[in-house]
């Protein structure tokens, strides 16, 4: 009996979409995965869903307004934002800043370092597959920083209180001591968080040796933040391009050595670390009174004509803000540069050759901020 002769089967790539609705794309962000077989072969990234004219609508308003939509850019890094718009408003206009407003700043842009970072472990857990055990440690420790903010800001999410030239008004009368309440409670969610996925073999095993970039594809691609450190980049702009008080504060920029999505979650977990020791460096150099906004400054703000570029490193990287002014009291042109977005374009090259399940991985590793990449 002859055996009868099969046809040879016909494989097609399967186009797969992920998102815009979906859980870890933390955010309405869409991706076209190109699969074959379990490997994904080509990914488009979809972005544009939280886009509100940001930039357009900031160069109405004057100075002031213009600080309430930066907070709704980086909503997870709200005092980097802010930050980042004073800066170039000050520069332009020539503005020193009171010392006590500068360590304030400082404290209150790096106590929020460790909200965003908390966030990214937790999520980061949840992606890994490792229930939610993540997102408990990182909200517990997490909200006890927010309470903080509200003391001081009255708001929980959109701050609003620095302000071109220092800060809205002075921080509460217990700030130093629960500033180092907060750090406590801090220290002890980064032992656990680190204790439950660092060494889990888990989690290991869905993080080592994927998405891994060089030093010099990270460079290639405008990559900045922990995303650039994690390539092996000791690129930091507190150490390398210092504003504010960073020069007075002592600290290290942890690198990885693989560029992989293991060595980024390391890295953030490390600046966890070392923002801890810059907050304690800034209470203890905390100027116990004086004025925490510059003195003669007019109740309309103005600037004379020119152009400015302002950067400050938000937990995600490099965010910046290039202001044009041709006189008056709003920007003519205001442009932000933002860390998720340029982050971003390496989703594609990170992604290709991995399998479908790893895709949600090297995504999650990048931390993006939705309204951060779509503004």
């Amino acid at each position: 009996m002859v055996a009868e002769q099969r046809p040879d089967l016909e494989t097609i790539d399967m186009p797969i979409n992920m998102g815009p609705q979906h859980p870890s794309t933390h955010g309405v962000f869409r991706m076209v995965l190109v699969v074959s077989g379990e490997k994904v072969v080509d990914v488009t990234p979809h972005i544009g869903y939280m886009h509100r004219g940001g930039e357009k609508l900031m160069e109405t308003m004057d100075f002031r307004q213009g600080i309430g939509y930066a907070d709704r850019t980086e909503y997870l890094a709200q005092f980097s934002a802010e930050l980042g718009y004073v800066l170039a408003v000050e520069r332009l206009m020539g503005v020193e800043v009171p010392e006590r407003a500068e360590y304030i700043r400082v404290i209150l842009t790096e106590l929020n370092r460790l909200t965003s970072h908390f966030m990214f472990a937790g999520a980061f857990g949840i992606d890994s597959g490792l229930f939610g055990t993540s997102m408990m440690f990182a909200f517990r420790e997490r909200e006890f920083i927010q309470d903080l903010f509200e003391e001081i800001s009255g708001d929980r999410l959109m701050y609003a209180y620095f302000r071109v030239g220092g800060l809205a008004w002075e921080v509460t009368d217990n700030f130093v001591q629960r500033c180092h309440e907060s750090l406590k409670t801090a220290e002890r969610g980064i032992r656990d968080i680190d204790d439950l996925l660092t060494h889990n073999e888990i989690f290991m095993g869905r993080c080592q040796n994927i998405g891994a970039f060089t030093a010099q594809q990270a460079i290639a691609y405008g990559l900045s933040g922990p995303m650039l450190r994690a390539s092996g980049v000791p690129f930091d702009l507190r150490k390398d391009e210092p504003y504010s008080v960073y020069p007075r504060l002592k600290f290290d920029i942890p690198v990885g050595n693989y560029g992989d999505v293991y060595d980024r979650f390391l890295v953030r977990i490390e600046e966890m670390r070392q923002s801890v020791k810059i907050v304690e460096q800034a209470l203890e150099q905390l100027p116990p009174e004086g004025p925490i906004v510059a003195e003669k400054l007019p109740r309309r703000l103005r600037t004379p004509p020119g152009e400015v570029y302002a950067k400050v490193e938000s937990p995600r990287g490099e965010w910046g803000v290039y202001l044009i002014s041709k006189g008056g009291d709003k920007p003519y042109r205001l442009k932000m540069r933002s860390p998720s977005f340029c982050n971003l374009t390496a989703l594609r090259e990170m992604t290709i050759g991995q399998f479908l399940a790893d895709a949600v991985m090297v995504l999650g590793s990048m931390d993006i901020v939705l309204c951060d990449v779509d503004r």
